[in-house]
């Protein structure tokens, strides 16, 4: 059994774990709640300019715009996954790294080009030595539409100039505070929606509906882009959070077991000294 002075040091430092993942669980709630603010903000937008990339997009031709062609033969697809750049957040890496994987071999026939959001994901890319085509580790949790639309024209450039022939993002949906699950979604080309029953209404657009779709189609995947980032953003808050109320509670009963063996400690060294004075008073009689 260890010594009462190095039990009570071990107590000390889970004393003092314990405070700092306490205060972090705390740092990541009120940066959770303003991504979940920030998220929820984003969401009635894009939901609108889905039902209007939808509705422009039924009245063209899809030779209107290159985000509306499919290409004949799919080569090189191109993949931007989002992960964080910090860890000490559960599973949420893990999972994005595994789901990615997954889609890798899933699709091992095509040339996979790697766009990376986050220096956790980067990371295992070089590793594994795949095609990175760009990275972005910088946005340190406070995402901006700019950082999007960075993203974007990156991807439109290389779209355009068939330099991949699709485009998926693969991220963490975020489901709930403590619950986040990994998704793939295919961006481009944009498949569009058919238009429901209620839709019959002949609008009248200025200017024409070809013009429209031009401007439109490149705005949509800046701010596909942007909400995904932002919902991994809040989901990595979510899971940062809850991994560190876990390792809280894991060191509070830590520090009740060690507490108990200390205190054992000591009773079998006050009884040890009870015997030895017992046994010294026996020996002088």
């Amino acid at each position: 059994m260890p010594g009462m002075r190095d039990i009570k040091r071990k107590i000390n430092s889970v004393k003092n774990t314990q405070k700092i993942t306490k205060a972090m669980k705390m740092v990541s709630a009120a940066k959770m709640r303003k991504a979940q603010d920030a998220m929820n903000a984003a969401k009635p937008y894009a939901r609108k300019l889905t039902e209007l990339v939808n509705s422009i997009g039924s009245r063209v031709s899809k030779e209107m715009h290159p985000f509306l062609q499919s290409k004949e033969e799919v080569k090189s697809i191109g993949v931007i996954v989002v992960s964080s750049d910090r860890g000490l957040c559960g599973a949420f890496n893990n999972n994005i790294i595994k789901t990615f994987s997954n889609f890798v071999r899933q699709h091992s026939d095509k040339q996979i080009k790697v766009i990376t959001v986050g220096r956790k994901i980067d990371e295992f890319a070089r590793k594994r030595k795949y095609n990175i085509l760009d990275s972005y580790v910088t946005f340190g949790g406070r995402v901006r539409y700019d950082d999007a639309v960075a993203i974007g024209e990156k991807v439109n450039e290389y779209f355009i100039s068939d330099e991949i022939d699709e485009l998926y993002l693969i991220y963490n949906e975020f489901k709930s505070i403590v619950y986040q699950t990994p998704k793939v979604i295919k961006l481009l080309p944009v498949s569009l929606e058919e238009s429901s029953e209620v839709d019959v209404v002949d609008y009248l657009f200025e200017p024409n509906p070809a013009s429209l779709i031009k401007e439109i189609l490149p705005k949509f995947l800046n701010f596909n882009i942007f909400s995904v980032l932002l919902e991994s953003t809040a989901g990595e808050h979510g899971a940062r959070m809850a991994a560190m109320d876990n390792a809280t509670r894991n060191a509070g009963e830590f520090i009740r077991k060690l507490t108990l063996t200390y205190n054992k400690a000591r009773q079998a060294a006050i009884t040890k000294e009870i015997l030895d004075i017992v046994n010294g008073a026996e020996a002088l009689k």
